[in-house]
């Protein structure tokens, strides 16, 4: 959506305190660990565009909260896996001897949005290190929620998304359906192919293609459980700027959606 699109759409300028105003209302509470996705454009025209909702979330948990995002590198995976960017197989062989290695410092997310990528490069975050699921995180818990992100099932046990759990923290959407802490009931569920997944890796500061082991994750089987867990009544629906913004504890959603493909009760 272009920047007039979106002016158009929006009755007033958002700010950082109105956004932070909304997050309160919708029961933001100081001290949270919030695992936030966020469409900036979803929100209308706001001054200071995505470091502004950064800031409005920071004032929101407060300095005892801690803020989560993941920051997924994807294009950093063997090429023949690539959907639809997909490049000549001529040019495998090349891409996977020279594409550079992930580097939690430098490395941009992509198509995580621009909240996601502010927050990352804030002062004070953390990322975790793995070349394609990486989170980063500001606040409180940051440190403990990135380190040693595991390289094999990297959004089950011991990954950004289990810590989040540990920390009884919450989901935020703003704008945005997509929750990847489904991924961990997943992972959970035990129901998903185990598939191998490679990438370049800096191991002792030198670039190394490695493969290892990961869930077949598979978000087309995420609509039927999100709408079960909306209608326990267990998510807070509001309005955060122009968006439609909901509120879950992250540990109730992934013990309900665990159980829920345990069960087998699947629309697929």
């Amino acid at each position: 959506m272009s920047e007039a699109e979106i002016i158009a759409r929006t009755d007033t300028p958002r700010t950082r305190a109105t956004l932070a105003g909304d997050l309160r209302r919708l029961r933001v509470q100081p001290g949270d660990t919030l695992i936030v996705h966020a469409s900036l454009s979803s929100l209308g025209w706001v001054a200071g565009g995505a470091a502004a909702v950064v800031q409005a979330l920071q004032d929101a948990v407060g300095p005892q909260g801690t803020l989560v995002v993941p920051t997924f590198t994807l294009n950093l995976t063997d090429p023949a896996r690539w959907g639809r960017t997909r490049v000549p197989e001529a040019w495998w062989p090349v891409i996977r001897a020279e594409l550079p290695a992930f580097d939690p410092a430098v490395t941009p997310s992509r198509g995580m949005g621009r909240v996601a990528e502010t927050l990352r490069t804030w002062p004070g975050a953390r990322r975790s290190d793995h070349p394609h699921s990486s989170f980063a995180a500001w606040g409180r818990h940051a440190e403990h929620v990135t380190a040693d992100n595991p390289l094999a099932f990297s959004l089950g046990e011991g990954s950004p998304l289990a810590r989040v759990y540990d920390l009884d923290g919450r989901v935020l959407l703003l704008g945005t359906d997509v929750n990847t802490s489904l991924h961990l009931a997943e992972v959970r569920a035990g129901q998903r192919p185990t598939v191998p997944f490679s990438g370049p890796v800096l191991v002792g500061g030198e670039r190394h293609w490695l493969t290892f082991d990961e869930a077949d994750y598979h978000e087309q089987a995420f609509p039927p459980v999100k709408a079960a867990f909306e209608a326990t009544g267990a998510v807070t629906v509001g309005v955060v700027g122009s968006a439609t913004a909901k509120l879950m504890s992250q540990r109730a959603l992934v013990d309900f959606a665990t159980q829920y493909w345990q069960d087998g009760m699947t629309e697929e």
